[in-house]
């Protein structure tokens, strides 16, 4: 009886006990011993009375490259003693998470870089082993530039920089492109301290863009625009260069603080422009090739390096606002003048009209003053018509030399565009380029010819026929020049305010009147009978007496007027 008590307290005993040491072995980190490999876990002994399985992926490189084998001594931490399946619970990741999670936070306070081993590949990125820690490293931290194959990085013990730790995840993001960026920073400030303005290298086309090529100077990259690639126009540098070509190259400019480079090639040959006022003098005629045409005007190289440009009111006498395609081509060889020459501001002005006849000179030879022309009406504006010419050539009648009576506005209403009209040339101005025509000069002018006989003059005394009646006056044309039209107002009609009424008159009655008012610029004719009247009685009574003597003014007019007769 005593004997079976016994044997059950040292049971209860040794169970306790064993309880006790299950309660001290949970949650701990313990070495043990691999035993075996099978498939994708390791058996693991770590002194329980079970063993314990570890998947291989928790070894991190050592599961990919084959150096785990059984004999190996791990560290692992015991999760739980025994499961449902009477196994220890054990856990490489979590032991070594333990044992390097102070480690790397120390280093990821201090900005220290860490020592990892890239060698799984998983969605966005890899995983990094960071000697018992794994860590995710986003594909766009791998490299600063994007790599295709990452294979070659795999496996190598490399630097990392720690970007985000989260202990309570479990989380450690890194990047390798960080360490390689200072690395590169350290580098272009060495390089660069050892290069200066000037100097002539020699470096390999990297990369080409629109606007210039990359060169590679041996670990920094220089920038070569294209207008620094030849004196001549290049539209695109792969016309004189190619990815992974050599290529000597002058260092222009160094900024030391962005660590840019700008590089030059055409400096290393003479410049073109030295002495180019010698060598093209204004009026030179030289022959060139269209490089380039924009809306302003066309560029002709005249030899490499050396460009003019034939601005669009150099390229024709006579097309204006033509678009300079209309004209010129690319690639075409034209004749051209040179102009001017800026040496400074390493300009050359053209002129493509230079090479030809100016028409304008050439109608003024032609066409001397008082020539009659014949031309189509190429348009019609407020103050005149242009009229085409021969040569290709305008010229202008203005609206006041349309008619010699008539207002220019009325008779241009006449004139249709393509109608074919004569007229006389009045003048040309070369250097305008002006031509002026006249129709009216085709015709006689009678007010004209009248002025200049001195009939027209103020005070002489003129015949002329009524053409018009109206309420206001009557409308007479000058019996010896018919052409010239005069009115003579209501009021001016007779001395006698009785005979001052405009229908005692009639069409074609012949009277005499006396020009009170002569325009030729106006072309303006103001007749009066009244004053007419009035001379003729201040002469009568200046020689025949005057009133005053006894005589009456009607003896006086009858004396003067059968003197008259008698005269006659």
């Amino acid at each position: 009886m005593s004997q079976a008590v016994s044997e059950k307290e040292d049971f209860a005993s040794l169970f306790a006990e064993s309880i006790a040491d299950q309660d001290l072995a949970e949650g701990y980190v313990a070495k043990g011993i691999i035993t075996a490999i099978e498939k994708d876990v390791a058996v693991v002994d770590v002194g329980l009375k079970v063993e314990g399985r570890v998947p291989l992926k928790e070894f991190g490189a050592k599961s990919k490259d084959g150096t785990l084998v059984p004999g190996d001594e791990v560290e692992v931490y015991v999760e739980r003693i025994e499961n449902a399946l009477g196994e220890a619970v054990l856990s490489r990741e979590k032991a070594r998470r333990e044992e390097s999670w102070i480690r790397l936070e120390a280093k990821f306070n201090d900005n220290e870089r860490v020592e990892g081993v890239i060698f799984n590949q998983v969605k966005g990125g890899f995983t990094v082993d960071l000697d018992g820690a794994v860590a995710f490293l986003p594909r766009s931290q791998v490299d600063i530039r994007p790599i295709r194959d990452v294979s070659p990085l795999m496996n190598i013990p490399q630097p990392f920089e720690i970007l985000k730790m989260d202990k309570r995840r479990g989380n450690i993001v890194v990047s390798r492109r960080t360490v390689l960026e200072e690395s590169r920073a350290e580098q272009r400030s060495e390089i660069v301290q050892n290069l200066e303005e000037g100097q002539v290298v020699e470096g390999v086309v990297k990369n080409i863009t629109d606007y210039g090529a990359f060169v590679d100077l041996g670990g920094i990259d220089g920038l070569l625009h294209v207008t620094d690639m030849a004196w001549r126009r290049v539209n695109h540098p792969t016309e004189i260069l190619s990815i992974g070509q050599t290529v000597k190259i002058q260092i222009i400019r160094i900024n030391q603080e962005t660590h840019r480079i700008s590089l030059g090639m055409k400096q290393l040959e003479s410049d073109p422009w030295d002495g180019i006022g010698v060598k093209y003098p204004s009026g030179k005629r030289i022959t060139g090739t269209v490089t380039n045409i924009t809306d302003y005007g066309a560029f002709v190289e005249l030899e490499p390096g050396i460009e003019g440009l034939i601005h669009v009111s150099e390229m024709s006498w006579t097309k204006k606002n033509v678009h300079p395609g209309k004209i010129l081509s690319t690639t075409q060889e034209v004749d051209v003048v040179v102009l001017e020459v800026d040496p400074n501001k390493r300009r050359i002005s053209l002129g493509l009209k230079q090479t030809l006849e100016n028409p304008w000179e050439v109608f003024a030879q032609s066409h001397p003053t008082g020539t009659e022309v014949e031309g189509e009406v190429k348009n019609k504006t407020e103050f005149g018509l242009f009229i085409g010419l021969e040569g290709d050539v305008d010229g202008m009648v203005h609206l006041s030399d349309l008619d010699w009576n008539r207002p220019g506005e009325q008779v241009i209403e006449e004139f249709n565009k393509g109608d074919m009209v004569k007229a006389v040339v009045l003048d040309v101005d070369t250097d305008k380029e002006r031509i002026s025509l006249g129709i009216k000069q085709l015709g006689k002018d009678a007010l004209g010819d009248a002025a200049a006989s001195g009939e027209l003059r103020k005070g002489a005394i003129v015949s002329a026929k009524v053409t018009g009646i109206t309420d206001g006056g009557v409308e007479v044309a000058l019996v010896d020049h018919e052409d010239v039209s005069a009115f003579i107002r209501r009021s001016d009609l007779s001395r006698d305010r009785d005979e001052q009424r405009p229908e005692r008159f009639s069409v074609g009655q012949t009277v005499d009147a006396r020009v009170t008012n002569f325009s030729k610029r106006d072309r303006k004719v103001s007749l009066s009978i009244k004053a007419l009247e009035i001379a003729e009685e201040k002469e009568a009574v200046a020689q025949f007496g005057s009133s005053d003597s006894g005589a009456s003014l009607g003896d006086i007019l009858g004396a003067a007027l059968k003197k008259q007769n008698d005269d006659e």
